[in-house]
């Protein structure tokens, strides 16, 4: 259920399509429904206009099928995020209509043509190969929340002629999402480059002075170029999200 589905019901009570006990049953199910091991929040997706994501990492394979059938009964959407190569295969013997995608570590449903909701184009940037894993997590995520999404991958300041020819491509893009290991400077050259938010993802990709990606943080969050804001190490579910809600039409 998510906020066009609710519209949707309201409309054929109005135009008596629908018998008003019909709707308020389908409205009885709008709740937290118990697995004993998860609750699942049916309501999340009227309240901020995306279901429940499922973060794959930690949970077993059956865990995550057990919350996934429970949301892909009621949502058109639904997305599996921290999934490696031996699980997934467990979980798609259960549910072959997830779609995997090995590099980003991503199941995914989707039912019937998704509606782009998005202002623009959401632009995902990476420094290196290295750092593809989380650029491809935060491209998967912004696509199953209804933006229009590109990707510009191995630009980084080590070659950064590499990213000023895509200047144009930078600058047309609604929302940046910048993504860099090592020295994470990538973020901070984009935002003296663009007039467009540019959100931050330091990746844990580097030797050790790089300490699992804390350098990148730090580097980010004291960057000088303005418009830069910055989410968790590794993180590029959240920035995603973070660039959907920037790039997304008023509803």
């Amino acid at each position: 259920m998510d906020r066009d589905r609710l519209k949707k019901i309201m409309e054929d009570v109005r135009d008596g399509l629908l018998p008003c006990e019909e709707a308020c049953r389908i409205f009885q199910d709008l709740q937290t429904e118990d697995l004993g091991f998860a609750a699942i929040d049916h309501h999340r997706a009227v309240r901020l206009g995306f279901p429940e994501v499922i973060f794959g990492q930690g949970k077993t394979a059956q865990q995550i099928v057990g919350i996934a059938t429970s949301l892909m009964s009621r949502q058109d959407v639904v997305l599996i995020t921290r999934v490696d190569e031996e699980k997934a295969a467990a979980i798609l013997k259960e549910i072959p209509e997830l779609d995997y995608n090995s590099l980003a570590g991503t199941l995914l449903f989707t039912r019937g043509e998704m509606r782009n909701r998005g202002k623009g184009e959401i632009l995902v940037v990476a420094a290196g190969s290295s750092d593809l894993s989380v650029a491809e997590e935060a491209k998967v995520t912004a696509v199953s929340m209804g933006n229009s999404v590109g990707t510009l991958y191995d630009v980084g300041v080590a070659g950064i002629h590499r990213l000023l020819t895509n200047n144009r491509r930078l600058r047309d893009a609604a929302v940046v999402i910048a993504v860099a290991g090592m020295e994470g400077a990538l973020p901070s050259v984009i935002g003296g480059l663009v007039d467009r938010p540019v959100i931050a993802v330091p990746t844990s990709v580097g030797y050790g002075a790089a300490f699992g990606g804390i350098t990148a943080l730090l580097a980010m969050l004291n960057s000088c170029a303005p418009g830069i804001v910055v989410v968790n190490i590794d993180n590029g579910f959240g920035a995603a999200y973070a660039a959907t809600l920037m790039n997304r039409i008023a509803e």
